[in-house]
């Protein structure tokens, strides 16, 4: 088997969870390491859900790095009534056995994409995008040394999710992912438009909560969460499970149907602070540089999510 070397840049988050439990239960991974930024909840608290995540699979060997606690340009903004104040729904926190590697993230991203070979490490962005840029404002070489850079975020046909045309990570630091889609980074964008196909629905969250596993009873506890705050706040049974979409695509990338475009974010207004254009038309926008997720396998993804956090973890 030919792994994929991969780093997981990630602000935990319920479905960030479910994300990093896929990944950590994924042979199919060489997983260098998992970068903490601002997002749902402060650095400090998504670095320790991710050393809190880490410990549950059994993965301590997978350095974690904390990265930026603010964005590029904006005051910090949270999410934590869909996560919870913590971040991680009804986990109880604790402090991890393992601390945090010493560094930043962004120079972590930096040393090892520029130690290996060209293209050979993927970076998976389930967060806002600030550790990724100040890394790219550090070292503008990455962009052509990075593999594929799967990112959940934005949103097209589907409208916004914190406001009427932005998705959250887009709009926490819009600054940050206008300059990632500029930097010439090869860039597949999963956004609202491919993730609310991705529902965590009663019959798949039973699934996983037979598995019996604490990955698998970790995994089924963030989405039982989340389907209690989206009944509650937006009044759907089955929540979005967006997170995973990036992490699954890596493993396998016939799940999605992806469409060339070009993507650029609205920075400048207030109104439309981080709706992400998206153009399909090469006619328009002259190349097209970027890729967008149209279509999701739901039943796929939340397939691999069971296998890996199965007993027998094969993926």
């Amino acid at each position: 088997m030919i792994r994929q070397s991969l780093i997981i840049d990630c602000d935990p988050g319920v479905d960030d969870a479910v994300a990093l439990m896929l990944a950590f239960g994924s042979a199919a991974f060489e997983l260098l390491a998992i970068t903490a930024v601002g997002g749902n909840v402060p650095v400090v608290k998504t670095a320790r859900n991710a050393r809190i995540l880490r410990q549950i699979a059994g993965r301590e060997d997978v350095p974690v790095f904390m990265g930026a606690d603010r964005p590029l340009r904006r005051e910090p903004a949270g999410a934590g009534e869909f996560h919870g104040a913590e971040g991680l729904g009804d986990l109880t926190p604790f402090e991890p056995a393992a601390p945090c590697a010493d560094g930043h993230a962004a120079d972590a991203i930096i040393e090892l994409v520029m130690s290996r070979p060209a293209k050979s490490v993927a970076v998976a962005v389930l967060g806002p995008m600030t550790n990724l840029a100040l890394a790219l404002r550090k070292a503008p070489a990455l962009a052509e040394q990075l593999g594929p850079v799967a990112v959940m975020g934005g949103a097209r046909s589907e409208g916004g999710n914190i406001t009427a045309s932005a998705e959250f990570n887009i709009w926490a630091d819009p600054e940050a992912a206008a300059e990632v889609l500029a930097s010439g980074c090869d860039v597949v964008m999963f956004g609202l438009d491919a993730t609310h196909q991705v529902r965590a629905t009663d019959a798949r969250i039973a699934a996983l909560e037979v598995v019996g596993t604490p990955m698998a009873e970790t995994a089924a506890a963030m989405m039982r969460f989340s389907q209690r705050v989206e009944r509650r706040i937006v009044g759907w049974d089955a929540p979005p499970v967006h997170d995973p979409c990036p992490v699954a695509w890596l493993l396998k990338p016939d799940l999605f149907a992806l469409k060339p475009c070009r993507i650029a974010v609205e920075t400048a207004s207030d109104l439309t602070r981080g709706h992400t254009a998206v153009e399909f038309r090469e006619a328009v926008a002259g190349t097209l540089p970027h890729r967008w997720a149209v279509s999701a396998d739901a039943d796929g993804i939340f397939a691999l999510v069971a296998h890996a956090v199965g007993p027998a973890r094969t993926i």
